[in-house]
C-alpha cells in the first residue's frame, strides 16, 4: 500500500474542512426553534438596548466615512510615498478601523453588519486591483489618481450605499 502524496493529502484535509463547515452551517437549520419571549419582556429589553443599538449604527456610519477612499486618501497621503507604500497604508488603516468597530455587530442587524463587511472587502479589492495595474515605479499620487478615477466612473459609491443601508436599518428601530 502506498501513501498518498502531499497534494492529495492537502486536498483530503481541505475536503474534510469543507464538510465540517457545511455540517456546522446546516445543523442549525434543523434545530427546534425556541419559544419567543413575551412581547412585554421584549419591549423592556429593547428599551434598555436601544441606546447601544443607536450608538452602534452611529459608529458604523462613522467607520464607513473613515474608510471611504476619498477621505482615506487625504488622511494617509504623504509626498514621496510609493504606490506600494500607499497601498499598504490604505489597507492597514481600513483593517484597523474595521477591527476597532467589530464589536458593533452585536447591536446591529445582520444586514447592516454584512453591508459593512462587504464595503471593507470591496474597498480593499479596489485598492489591490488598481495597484496591480500600475508600473513598479509608480508613486502614491499615481495610485490615488487611479483609485479616484474608478470612483468617478461608478454610478453609486459603495460607501454611499452602505450608509443608506445603515440609515434605513437604524430607522427601523423607531
Amino acid at each position: 500500500m502506498t501513501l498518498p502524496d502531499s497534494q492529495t493529502l492537502l486536498y483530503l484535509v481541505l475536503a474534510i474542512g469543507v464538510l465540517f463547515v457545511l455540517y456546522m452551517a446546516v445543523k442549525d437549520l434543523f434545530k427546534p426553534k425556541e419559544a419567543t419571549p413575551a412581547p412585554e419582556a421584549a419591549r423592556s429589553t429593547d428599551k434598555s438596548v436601544l441606546p447601544f443599538q443607536l450608538q452602534a449604527y452611529e459608529r458604523l456610519v462613522l467607520l464607513v466615512e473613515r474608510i471611504n477612499l476619498q477621505n482615506l486618501i487625504s488622511r494617509i497621503f504623504q509626498q514621496g510615498l510609493t504606490a506600494t507604500d500607499m497601498q499598504i497604508g490604505l489597507i492597514q488603516t481600513i483593517k484597523a478601523e474595521f477591527d476597532h468597530n467589530v464589536a458593533q455587530q452585536i447591536y446591529v442587524s445582520p444586514t447592516a453588519w454584512e453591508a459593512v463587511k462587504t464595503l471593507k472587502e470591496q474597498t480593499i479589492t479596489i485598492i489591490n486591483q488598481v495597484a496591480s495595474q500600475l508600473p513598479e515605479n509608480a508613486t502614491a499620487m499615481d495610485l490615488n489618481k487611479q483609485i479616484l478615477e474608478v470612483f468617478l466612473q461608478a454610478e453609486n459609491s459603495p460607501s454611499e450605499l452602505t450608509s443608506q443601508i445603515l440609515n434605513a436599518e437604524a430607522k427601523k428601530l423607531f
